[in-house]
């Protein structure tokens, strides 16, 4: 199998404020660059993009370390309802499920929406579509995320935001982080796709809606692919994705699609990040906030933003 051109792939667990030392750091280090490694080899026997970015989302769904599938955070009744969302750039559609509970990788219901005519779906109809599918019932609770909600009640619900990875120090402070995950990739064929899910922001009120089953939040064409993480509301009140590639798409580079996008955004004083790749390969990332829980692969090495504090908006390679 000869690939046309050489695959790139960027993922994210989270962004939001500090991971509380070193510690913390090369924990997610390990947990981000074992995803790249594995999605990063797939790309290269011939995967698709949308394939890679199925299975970069269903390895961090499945680490209880982040804000997604296993490892969510609870809502303010104490339930798990998590969103997920795929784009496929060539064929430019978009699919999603909002608020679904008790099942272990919500990113495969959204792939099966990429072939229906009916493709974000809500709780009810994403409850009725795990049925339809025969989606085995899965608890995606952890201990952590438990002690989270009842420290926060014993609080009286002071902190408003999930911490962006569940360690035992960070279920005993204050942090306020901003949990999701994403992956984009650019396969060896030169396609594009983009794929976001997340537990929420944690505590939020019952039906809240999230950004990562919005456009706002995950958005992939034939040019650019882009996923959002941080505070939801900000990513939506931006249209962040969406925004940052149909300026690619307007003939913008991504180097400046992303510093313009995430300028207005700062001037706005949101907080969010970006992970984003567009079709000659180009890798960019960008925040607002403290920490960007990126990491990515450029065809050479892998790299990631663990450490990324030069007080520029955004990066690229």
């Amino acid at each position: 199998m000869i690939l046309q051109v050489q695959p790139k792939l960027i993922i994210h667990g989270g962004a939001g404020s500090s991971l509380h030392g070193k510690g913390g750091i090369e924990a997610v280090r390990r947990s981000l660059h074992a995803v790249i490694q594995e999605v990063y080899s797939l790309l290269l026997t011939g995967a698709t993009a949308s394939e890679a970015v199925l299975r970069g989302c269903q390895m961090l769904e499945d680490n209880p370390r982040f804000n997604a599938g296993t490892g969510s955070v609870l809502q303010s009744d104490g339930q798990i309802r998590m969103s997920a969302s795929l784009m496929d750039g060539t064929s430019g559609r978009f699919s999603g499920v909002i608020n679904v509970s008790r099942v272990k990788n919500p990113i495969e219901m959204a792939l099966f929406l990429q072939k229906s005519p009916d493709r974000v779906l809500s709780d009810y109809g994403s409850a009725e579509l795990a049925r339809e599918l025969q989606v085995p019932s899965y608890n995606a609770l952890t201990d952590l995320r438990l002690k989270e909600w009842m420290q926060e009640r014993e609080d009286n619900f002071k902190r408003t935001m999930a911490g962006v990875v569940a360690e035992p120090e960070i279920a005993e402070s204050s942090n306020a982080g901003r949990g999701t995950i994403g992956v984009v990739a650019l396969d060896g064929y030169g396609k594009l796709a983009a794929g976001t899910s997340t537990g929420g922001k944690g505590f939020e009120r019952i039906g809240r809606v999230s950004d990562s089953a919005m456009p706002a939040g995950n958005y992939a064409t034939t040019y650019a692919g882009v996923s959002c993480t941080g505070i939801g509301e900000d990513i939506i009140d931006e249209c962040l994705a969406a925004k940052i590639v149909i300026r690619v798409s307007d003939g913008m580079s991504l180097k400046e699609a992303m510093q313009r996008s995430f300028t207005e955004a700062s001037k706005n004083e949101r907080d969010l990040g970006a992970i984003a790749l567009d079709a000659t390969g180009v890798i960019s990332y960008g925040k607002t906030s403290e920490v960007l829980l990126a990491a990515y692969h450029n065809g050479d090495t892998i790299g990631d933003t663990l450490e990324w504090n030069d007080g520029e908006l955004i990066g690229y390679c």
